[in-house]
């Protein structure tokens, strides 16, 4: 048995679908922690691309629970939705459990973000914080002032209506509500055709981990957008870290085995926010091109940049990473060099390793220092044919020693590798140091 969370370990779009799809095929079961429809994890099968918004990757596979867990926030018509288009395409091949308390977005939370994030623009060009207007902030803000309504509370229409009404109080600031009545009516009916997936999802999966079943939680967004330990203002409204996918699942921590940190081989942001490696010329463009570069979910061009391990050592600290999972390594196959942030230096001469400063606005004056490291080879054809015959050690060396150069630059062992978008374009390895073991993690450098 094997419990194991995936986080990521930049600013979001990491390939985190693709590297829990992969390790989701050995799971029983997987467990969406937290977020909603503003995230978008997509998997390239078979029989085409999916892109997810609110069901686990487990539900693609087989002989597999998707658990949409407590710490999520749901909106219910679009996971309607989402689970007919998949019945459509005959993909919905695992089971489907909703977790009775993870929170309901609403219309009028969709109106709601829409509204706050342009009265930000009016009151400061620069203070938008580019939100995918999906409605998860205010429906996570009225599950912190308990105002919020819960998915089972969709099963109870009298409960509903009460919830309801006293939703409705606290909103009449906003305008273009749609009336409450129509609204109460529309929730109950689609509560009463999700009624046979909701449940308490605790329980079965603490009886999953009892009875030796391996269990993945499923991590969205990105420990760099955690409302507490990432670049705020510019960040999610939920924990998307190691820890935060423990409260959102109900697991205790005394059960988790592995923390896998996902990674692009370089680094990509949406919307707004501070961005030290940053790369607004040809080589940005280049990486957007070649990567194919745009949400999932909104269809906005990334930006995109180089990697920064400034930052990656604070996530591998922040999450207790055990290992690191590598991206798209392939679309810097061809390059001469890549180059790779080691460090920063800030306005007053200070050089910073591997702390996140807690401001946004001394982050984005950070000036990146870099180092230089010999590129390899393109993914053509051949070389991936080779890979998925004689596995890792048919990578470039010129790779294996750049993910050696981040394994020993975090203290994290690199264990996957995706070299393309498919499923069979994942390799296992080991490079780097072993796991952090019962004897503790080396000091922390500040």
């Amino acid at each position: 048995m094997t419990v194991r969370v995936v986080v990521g370990a930049q600013f979001g779009d990491e390939a985190k679908g693709k590297i829990t799809d992969y390790l989701a095929a050995n799971a029983r079961y997987v467990v969406r922690s937290a977020g909603g429809p503003n995230t978008g994890h997509t998997v390239h099968t078979p029989e085409g691309t999916v892109i997810l918004h609110q069901l686990s990757c487990g539900v693609l596979r087989p002989h597999t629970v998707g658990v949409s867990g407590p710490g999520m926030v749901l909106q219910p018509m679009k996971l309607e939705d989402e689970m007919h288009d998949l019945e459509k395409r005959g993909l919905l091949r695992g089971e489907v459990v909703i977790s009775d308390r993870a929170h309901a977005i609403l219309p009028i939370h969709e109106i709601e973000d829409a509204w706050e994030d342009d009265l930000r623009g009016k009151k400061d060009p620069h203070a938008s914080l580019g939100t995918t207007r999906r409605g998860v902030g205010p429906a996570y803000a009225d599950r912190a002032g308990r105002w919020g309504i819960r998915m089972s509370d969709l099963t109870r229409p009298a409960i509903l209506r009460d919830r309801l009404e006293l939703l409705y109080a606290t909103k009449t600031h906003i305008p273009g509500l749609p009336p409450r009545e129509e609204l109460t009516g529309q929730l109950a009916e689609v509560g009463s055709r999700l009624a046979p997936l909701i449940r308490p999802t605790e329980p079965i999966v603490w009886d999953a981990i009892a009875r030796g079943d391996n269990v993945l939680l499923e991590g969205a967004q990105s420990a760099l957008l955690d409302v507490d330990f990432g670049t705020y203002p510019y960040v999610t409204s939920s924990h998307p870290t190691s820890a935060g996918a423990l409260v959102g699942s109900g697991i205790p921590p005394t059960e988790v085995d592995e923390v896998i940190g996902v990674s692009k081989a370089y680094t990509t942001r949406v919307g707004a926010g501070p961005f030290p490696t940053e790369d607004t010329g040809e080589a940005g463009e280049y990486l957007r091109r070649v990567g194919g570069e745009r949400g999932a979910t909104t269809g906005r061009e990334r930006r995109c940049g180089w990697l920064d391990l400034s930052l990656l050592r604070y996530v591998a600290r922040l999450n207790g990473l055990t290992s690191l999972a590598i991206s798209k390594v392939d679309v810097l196959g061809g390059l001469d060099e890549v180059p790779v942030c080691v460090q920063y230096v800030m306005p007053d001469g200070s050089t910073v390793r591997d702390l996140l400063p807690s401001q946004a606005d001394d982050l984005a004056r950070a000036q990146p220092v870099y180092e230089r490291l010999p590129g390899w080879p393109e993914f053509h054809e051949r070389l991936k044919e080779r890979i998925r015959r004689e596995g890792a050690r048919a990578l470039p060396t010129e790779l294996r020693r750049y993910l050696g150069r981040i394994a020993s630059e975090t203290g994290v062992a690199v264990e996957y590798v995706g070299y393309g978008p498919g499923r069979d374009e994942t390799v296992r390895l080991d490079i780097g140091p072993n796991r952090p073991s019962a004897q503790g993690l080396p000091a922390w450098s500040g």
